[in-house]
């Protein structure tokens, strides 16, 4: 049964259609996803579901047996009140129940010798009572504004502050859980992922699993969608697109459809031609019989043409070419016993790693666990209690901010990138942003007036060109939609640098990862692999969507990205061994020179530990070459 209907939905302002004779059901048991470009009108479509807004033309009904949730950004009942309590008071019917009785109970006790009939009154009032109470759950209550303080990621003391001591991202937390707790029959949610670290998403990616009601939730994170959802609505072309599946299925069917599309233009298109050559054919004959011959021929290629529909481009939101200004040396980050407190809380102790070049590393963990404050370290923005970080040989790092810290808000698009980079001409700045979907008047916005997806695209502009040989991001995804980080992903998928990346965007980790460190407590983990091989090897059964019937796909995929990562630490390991094997050969050739040296061939004993030296290395090149070939071997066999 549909509980959200839409017909003939068209929506727009100032004469800019967002989409136009929309047609959708959402059904009582769906979890639906609305994925589509930022600004092609998913937050238009939840508040004409919600009634804020009116459509131009067409209507929404939504059933009158249900009841629709809705997170509003950063709204509580009482600022003064502490998290739990803001949390408690979606159960405020519960609360003056319990309170009631309470006094019902101390009423019994002072009646009870006095009058039976007063007391019997009291008893059934009670019994009533606590009938309702239980029944609506008033047992349970505070357990799971508990649970669900806990699952979002709130620590004990957290949950003792005031909301006005909590931060933006925090509120949005406690109006997330408050919506879950209401347990309505439809619940809309718009970026829920956002504020939220690894830990918290898996656990809200389980709780809307087993949700009984409809969902349908925004959200530019292809992992969460593909774990909760079962049904895609996509907002592109001013249409809005409906098919079964998570977000991988959608893009599947997606591609599937544009693909036997462009087949069938391409096909009625030469027929097209075909049948305009032999009317140009029977013209030149210039007789009677041929213009029969031409009218039908016509009559084809008019049908043809009524059914001729050109598949829509399909243009990347961000268009990114990765070049890098040298190639560095093998060693590109050594962190040697690093350890940061500020005041009596410990963030880490005793970090080391190291990371060479053609790695990708992925450092995770909750939020607030030092994920930052580590590769601020490493950059030299905070001081480090003890320890170093150090960059090796020709490493010209490149840093993407999450807060953006390095933009001026006061200047233009095009002032704060060509005073950055005064060396470009205005047409060539220009240009950079016009491939960055700046364009016209939009290069003379201020920046402060920019959206966080549009700061986030000048940073990585920014960072494009200075061409760093190794790039050090802290969450780069956080503002992009999916399109954005597609395009992010492709390109940094053919980067020849070093990468060291903060994220929390699992599909990104997957997608890149030679390797990731796990942040935990104050102590650092290495893992070689991606996020779902970390996964898998704790033993934790993951799956991609809510079907279980998916579950070969699953199997397929897992087995699939096993086969890239084990690709990925080939590649990486081939080049890390032309590189010892590039050292080894420099040494070798040096101690020839030093033999060849008439003050050194003289010398017996020089000659002999020389004469060592050079057999251990001319046996490390050995042992080198064969496993280059056998990485070679295996790589050519994928």
């Amino acid at each position: 049964m549909p509980v959200i209907a839409a017909h003939g939905l068209t929506m727009g302002f100032n004469d800019f259609i967002l989409f136009d004779s929309a047609d959708f059901e959402i059904n009582e048991h769906d979890k639906a996803g609305l994925i589509g470009a930022n600004g092609s009108g998913k937050s238009t479509l939840f508040k004409l579901i919600t009634k804020q807004l009116e459509p131009i033309s067409g209507e929404i009904t939504i059933s009158s047996k249900i009841s629709v949730g809705y997170v509003e950004q950063h709204t509580c009942s009482d600022p003064g009140k502490t998290t739990r309590q803001e949390m408690l008071s979606v159960f405020s019917d519960l609360i003056d129940d319990e309170k009631t009785l309470e006094n019902l109970h101390d009423e019994i006790d002072r009646v009870s010798s006095s009058s039976s009939e007063k007391l019997s009154e009291l008893i059934e009032k009670q019994t009533s009572l606590t009938e309702s109470f239980q029944s609506r759950g008033g047992l349970t209550f505070r357990s799971r504004a508990e649970s669900m303080l806990s699952g979002l990621g709130f620590t004990d003391d957290e949950k003792n502050m005031t909301v006005d001591n909590l931060s933006g991202g925090q509120r949005t937390k406690i109006a997330l859980g408050k919506l879950l707790l209401k347990n309505p029959n439809l619940i809309l949610l718009d970026e829920p992922t956002n504020h939220l670290d690894i830990k918290s998403i898996e656990w809200l990616e389980n709780f809307l699993s087993d949700y009984k009601g409809a969902i349908l939730l925004v959200s530019h994170d292809r992992y969460f969608l593909d774990r909760v959802t079962n049904k895609t609505l996509e907002i592109e072309h001013k249409k809005i697109t409906v098919r079964k599946g998570n977000y991988s299925v959608f893009q599947k069917l997606k591609e599937e459809e544009k693909l036997s599309a462009e087949r069938e233009y391409e096909k009625k298109s030469a027929e097209i031609k075909r049948i305009e050559s032999i009317i140009e054919q029977q013209k030149r004959f210039n007789q009677e019989r041929n213009y029969v011959t031409i009218a039908s021929k016509q009559k084809q290629i008019d049908r043809l043409k009524s059914e001729l529909v050109k598949p829509e481009s399909d243009e990347k939101a961000v268009k990114l070419k990765w070049e890098i200004c040298s190639v560095s040396g093998n060693d590109v980050i050594m962190v040697n016993s690093m350890s940061k407190s500020f005041g009596e809380k410990k963030l880490f102790s005793g970090v080391s790693f190291n990371v060479y070049r053609g790695d990708r590393v992925f450092l995770i963990g909750i939020n607030g666990c030092g994920k930052s404050t580590l590769l601020k370290c490493m950059l030299g923005k905070i001081r480090p209690d003890k320890g170093y970080c150090r960059f090796g040989a020709n490493v010209r790092p490149g840093y993407f901010d999450q807060i953006q810290s390095g933009l001026n808000s006061e200047k233009t698009v095009i002032e704060e990138v060509y005073d950055k980079f005064p060396g470009k001409t205005i047409s060539e700045i220009k240009g950079y942003l016009g491939a960055f979907h700046f364009r016209g008047d939009e290069t003379e916005k201020l920046m402060r007036e920019l959206s966080g997806g549009e700061r986030a695209r000048i940073e990585l502009l920014e960072l494009m060109l200075k061409k760093p040989n190794l790039l050090l991001l802290d969450e780069p995804t956080n503002h992009l939609d999916i399109p954005s980080k597609e395009t992010l992903e492709e390109s940094l998928t053919d980067y020849e640098g070093t990468i060291f990346c903060v994220s929390h965007d699992r599909y990104l980790i997957n997608k890149l990862a030679t390797s990731l460190l796990i942040l935990k407590d104050g102590v650092l983990t290495e893992f070689d692999g991606t996020y779902d091989d970390y996964i898998n090897s704790l033993g934790e059964a993951r799956i991609l969507t809510s079907t279980k019937k998916q579950g070969k796909k699953v199997n397929e995929y897992t087995l699939r990205k096993q086969r890239e990562t084990e690709e990925r630490k080939r590649k990486t390991r081939l080049s890390k061994i032309e590189s010892l094997i590039e050292t080894n050969s420099r040494k070798q050739d040096e101690i020839k020179k030093k033999l060849e040296d008439d003050g050194i061939s003289s010398d017996y004993l020089k000659v002999t530990d020389l004469t060592n030296e050079l057999d251990i290395l001319s046996q490390e090149e050995e042992k080198l070459y064969e496993e280059w070939e056998l990485l070679s071997e295996a790589s050519a066999g994928q």
